[in-house]
């Protein structure tokens, strides 16, 4: 294949909403649009390893979205997502990554996918992912699964034979998005699932409010800190996607202590908005410096007052453990396993048969599997209570909170830092890529109180508008 016929699409230089706005109207059809997101996809999958499995239906989905009146087509008519291989879709394997799991194949869609499907997207198949969501040992490359291979940022290509890593774990959802092998995606996180490969690859990714989107049918880790969301080439586009996914499901009681928030963004919303900057953040990048002093120089010039904030439980963040997510993941993931027909039935079940052919479906280890497998994974339990209760005070009542409390409408942390902080507290977050000259873009962190989806997509989306938008890498090679 000749490099010029690699060459991208101009359909694929659409963003969600004005793709979607295009298939609506007609000017476009839903087939053309996931025929050229297939070609794209499998011109350079090979390389990059973000997709695990692609979907045989997609065309005929399409074709089916084509036959709808306008008035019939939904938000997201014909617009070609990637859903990350955590999360149920009916008819595709659910393999968390996991060789062990490729013949469970689920019978029904996760809500947030049965969401999607009603909104018109067509689901072009499943995203890598690193292996059990990073939840299975230490030390394991993101972007690496048995199923589906080394995820391969595609930034590589500027790097004169470097590295970049494509943060984890919703490795192949942050790559796909920026080498356009699809419109967006779909991934997960527990504690920087989403926003990491996001500022990995250069693309927005968002956190909700934990119980904004529902968790049935997605593989999980932890009942207090787990969530789907968007990653995308715009904010605005994740607040279409967010406002798709959104709202409550009987099965996850989480999801019906929030309002479903208005996710249709203000302009302007920067005007007179007060936005916290972190400085006490130690080990900054120098790229992690510039990222934040170009989101600083626009912030002010879009009308937002910025105050310097250093964190006030800093000194004791050192000591954060995981006894929480291993309590967590443990009980939760026996409930999703009790359900699978054809592979592991328990975490003991998983542990067994990893055990036969450790160096095949192990090859980076298990420890955290064990680690978690060793608690009693009994919620109710005194230690467990203890440990979630020092998370919340440290990131969120003696944190977060403290700062919210001067009246700011959000937080900055340089780079990515601070996502554990948030993700303990279940509070929303963005990742906000910074475009700089000649290199690949870093980035910035925003977030704000849980339940502030709406009015932190805002802010966003106004800074993502005065900085030009994403970066798209080159192809690669």
């Amino acid at each position: 294949m000749s490099p010029t016929s690699l060459l991208p699409d101009p359909i694929l230089d659409l963003d969600v909403c004005a793709l979607a706005a295009a298939t609506r109207r007609g000017d476009l059809t839903a087939s053309e649009v996931t025929r050229a997101y297939l070609s794209r996809l499998q011109a350079h999958n090979p390389r990059l390893h973000a997709v695990i499995t692609v979907n045989p239906q997609a065309e005929a989905d399409a074709a089916h979205l084509d036959t709808l009146p306008e008035a019939k087509r939904g938000p997201l008519h014909g617009v070609p997502l990637l859903i990350k291989d955590n999360i149920d879709v009916a008819g595709l394997p659910t393999t968390a990554g996991s060789l062990l799991m490729l013949a469970h194949i689920p019978a029904a869609d996760a809500p947030l996918v049965a969401r999607l499907r009603a909104a018109g997207a067509v689901l072009l198949g499943k995203a890598n992912l690193t292996e059990w969501a990073n939840f299975m040992t230490l030390g394991m490359p993101n972007g690496f699964s048995g199923a589906g291979g080394q995820t391969v940022n595609p930034w590589n290509v500027l790097l004169s034979g470097g590295v970049r890593d494509t943060g984890g774990s919703s490795s192949g959802s942050g790559v796909a998005v920026a080498a356009r092998l699809c419109a967006a995606a779909i991934g997960t996180e527990t504690s920087g699932s989403i926003v990491s490969p996001a500022h990995q690859s250069g693309v927005v990714g968002v956190k909700p409010t934990v119980g904004l989107v529902p968790r049935t049918g997605v593989v999980p880790i932890s009942s207090s800190q787990d969530t789907a969301g968007p990653l995308t080439r715009s904010v605005r586009d994740a607040a279409l996607l967010l406002s798709v996914m959104a709202g409550p499901d009987e099965q996850d009681a989480a999801t019906r202590r929030l309002p479903v928030p208005d996710l249709i963004l203000a302009s302007n919303a920067l005007e007179g908005a007060h936005i916290g900057i972190i400085r006490d953040e130690p080990h900054l990048t120098p790229e992690e410096a510039s990222a934040l002093a170009v989101a600083e120089t626009h912030l002010k010039a879009a009308g937002a007052t910025l105050h310097d904030l250093t964190f006030p439980t800093r000194s004791e963040l050192s000591g954060w453990q995981l006894e929480v997510l291993e309590y967590e993941f443990k009980a939760t993931l026996n409930a999703y396993l009790s359900g699978v027909q054809h592979g592991p039935r328990s975490m003991s079940d998983l542990l067994d048969q990893i055990d036969e052919d450790p160096a095949r479906l192990a090859p980076y280890g298990q420890t955290l599997l064990h680690a978690a497998q060793g608690t009693r994974g009994d919620l109710s339990e005194r230690s467990y209570a203890h440990a979630r209760q020092r998370d919340l005070d440290l990131s969120a009542t003696r944190g977060l909170d403290t700062l919210y409390a001067e009246g700011l409408d959000a937080i900055v942390f340089p780079g990515i830092h601070g996502y554990g902080i948030v993700a303990k507290a279940g509070y929303p977050s963005l990742a906000l890529p910074i475009p700089l000259p000649d290199a690949p873009p870093c980035g910035i962190l925003l977030t704000s109180p849980a339940g502030s989806d709406a009015r932190l997509m805002a802010l966003a989306a106004h800074l993502n508008t005065a900085l030009g938008g994403v970066q798209f890498p080159p192809d690669p090679s």
